[in-house]
């Protein structure tokens, strides 16, 4: 006798197994596959092929992001300006600030970097070496290329405070004179300072080669002494002596110093003073020459005794140019940034705002299938749109002003092409950060929820 349980067939097995005659190929229906029970269905179909993810097209994104920003023109333009005043901020900042340096470099290059001296060491007292460097060893130094003007100077500390006076007599109540400093210098001295005749002229070879009892006032000197003409040949008297006065010499745009000095010929000032010896000679050299003259000048003023000499030469003029550029820069280029940071301040402001009057928008974009990514895209690029569009416009804005500016000052206006074109590029960056936090705010947004909001 064969026991079954209650509700089973011998010919239909238990739902989840397979027939024995199916498992061993024969009995029922040959060929039948056995039956799946629960377990098996959900494999079945959880292995089917999930329906592909919603796609939206670029052009259609750009479309939509344009509309949306065209939709509130005024709100939009208003956004957009916080934008436009950091980049033209940040533009006109960096192209004043480069145009200012270049000007600054330029006279820098025209004054300071053409500019050498050299010291002569002043043999000590009683010495009976010969001087280092003699008045007609200069002519060595004119002779080295790149040199424009030479002057050799001589001065020392007995000479540095004599009481010069602008006549003999002593008169009750009048100054009996001033203090002022006496200097030998050669007949070149005021190509070598770039100074003027004010008026009168310069003493010349012929008086230095004669010992001629005559002087050259600085500027500053004469109004001391009250001399403003010198048509009359008016004397100065100091240490006893009396000297004409043949011209006043200003204007020095080297060695201000000799505006308050009364200049002798070299022969009178060793007659006369006691400066026999060269103790400074100064050179002008064309631009970009100063380095090699620097290096030759004490050679050919004293062979084989220039390292006794000292030479004052110009720093170098890439490291001075980009000392000056970067000072400049560095101050100005925190205005622009603080400016851009408010710009982009004001489009996350705007665009979280615009994200809460269209709440209902968005969740009919949700119930209509559009994905978190999509609607998080959409406002995305709206704010890289009002950004770009604010790069634009201020790189545009920022460009005319700095050309305005360098003309007005008849400047030669210095903009690097980077900034111009990486402006907008700037911008759009700016706009696409100012807009995650409310994309990601509008991705978050339950369907139902935002159907629900009032709108």
């Amino acid at each position: 006798m064969t026991v079954r349980a209650r509700g089973t067939s011998p010919s239909r097995p238990v739902d989840g197994e397979v027939s024995s005659t199916r498992r061993r190929g024969g009995g029922g229906r040959r060929g039948r596959p056995g039956r799946l029970g629960p377990l098996g269905r959900l494999g079945r179909l959880g292995r089917r092929r999930r329906p592909d993810r919603p796609w939206t097209d670029p052009r259609d994104l750009w479309s939509e992001s344009l509309a949306g920003v065209l939709a509130r023109p005024v709100r939009s333009v208003l956004t957009t300006l916080g934008t436009v005043l950091g980049i033209g901020t940040l533009v006109v900042t960096i192209g004043v600030a480069a145009t200012a340096a270049n000007q600054i470099v330029g006279r820098f290059d025209a004054l300071t970097a053409t500019s050498v001296s050299v010291v002569v060491p002043t043999p000590p007292p009683g010495s009976l070496d010969p001087p280092l460097v003699r008045w007609r060893g200069v002519d060595a130094v004119r002779r080295l290329a790149g040199v424009e003007s030479v002057a050799a100077l001589s001065d020392s500390e007995n000479t540095s405070n004599i009481q010069v006076k602008a006549n003999d007599v002593v008169a009750p109540g009048t100054v009996s004179g001033q203090t002022l400093s006496i200097v030998a210098a050669e007949a070149t001295l005021p190509a070598a300072v770039r100074g003027t005749m004010t008026t009168g002229r310069f003493f010349d070879a012929g008086d230095i080669e004669r010992h001629e009892r005559v002087a050259v006032l600085g500027d500053q000197a004469a109004r001391l002494l009250g001399i403003g003409d010198v048509r009359d040949a008016p004397a100065v008297f100091f240490n006893g002596q009396s000297f004409t006065v043949v011209g006043v010499l200003g204007g020095f745009r080297r060695e201000q110093r000799l505006s308050a000095s009364v200049i002798l010929p070299p022969t009178t000032a060793a007659d006369r003073v006691g400066l026999k010896e060269v103790t400074r000679v100064l050179v002008n050299t064309s631009l970009g020459a100063a380095a090699q003259v620097a290096r030759q000048a004490p050679i050919a003023l004293a062979p084989g005794h220039g390292e006794s000499l000292t030479v004052l030469a110009p720093p170098d003029l890439s490291r001075a140019r980009k000392g000056v550029e970067g000072d400049v820069d560095g101050l100005f280029l925190v205005l622009g940034l603080v400016s851009l940071v408010v710009g982009a301040i004001g489009i996350a402001n705007v665009t979280l705002v615009t994200v809460m009057e269209r709440v209902g928008e968005i969740g009919l974009r949700r119930a209509l299938g559009a994905s978190r990514r999509q609607v998080a895209a959409q406002f995305l690029a709206e704010s890289t749109t009002i950004g770009l569009l604010g790069g634009v416009v201020g790189a545009a804005l920022g460009v005319a002003v700095v050309v305005g500016v360098a003309g007005v000052r008849q400047w030669t206006p210095v903009l690097d092409p980077r900034l111009a074109l990486g402006a907008p590029v700037t911008g759009a960056l700016v706009g696409l950060v100012a807009g995650l936090y409310p994309s990601l705010r509008a991705a978050r947004m339950e369907p139902v929820d935002a159907l629900r909001a009032p709108s």
